[in-house]
């Protein structure tokens, strides 16, 4: 299995739980981003919060999740071991590959990467959920 799809292949991928792990390193959390708009049934998942395990005196600043953390955060957005999931960030690739690895480690088997992140989906001309001024958020 590829661990890269582009956006008209993810768009044909309507079983895949969608996850946006949109992120910077060491800027704010895009979650306001998120909540601005994303893939249609896109969830939104923290990439320092609950991708990645707290930062201590060992580990670097991006240790592994607690397997058991990480099994409650898979099982709120709705995803198990038989799950397909389809990870994006805003473009560059770095949050989306790191939460592809974590998720293969968690023993999620199928996981794939949007090449390209929103931008490509945007660009390719595919819906995506603009959240409108009067519209509460929701995903």
């Amino acid at each position: 299995m590829r661990p890269l799809i582009d956006a008209v292949e993810a768009a044909a991928w309507t079983d895949a739980v969608r996850i946006d792990v949109r992120w910077t390193l060491g800027g704010d959390s895009k979650e306001a981003e998120y909540a601005a708009g994303h893939l249609p049934g896109a969830v939104w998942l923290d990439f320092d919060r609950d991708v990645c395990g707290p930062v201590g005196p060992v580990g670097g600043r991006h240790p592994l999740p607690d397997p058991e953390a990480l099994q409650g955060v898979l099982r709120a957005a709705g995803i198990d071991d038989g799950t397909p999931v389809l990870v994006y960030d805003g473009g560059d690739g770095m949050s989306a590959a790191r939460t592809w690895w974590t998720l293969r480690w968690a023993g999620i088997e199928d996981v794939r990467v949007l090449t390209g992140g929103l931008a490509a989906w945007t660009e390719a001309g595919l819906p995506w959920r603009p959240r409108s001024r009067s519209a509460p958020l929701a995903t």
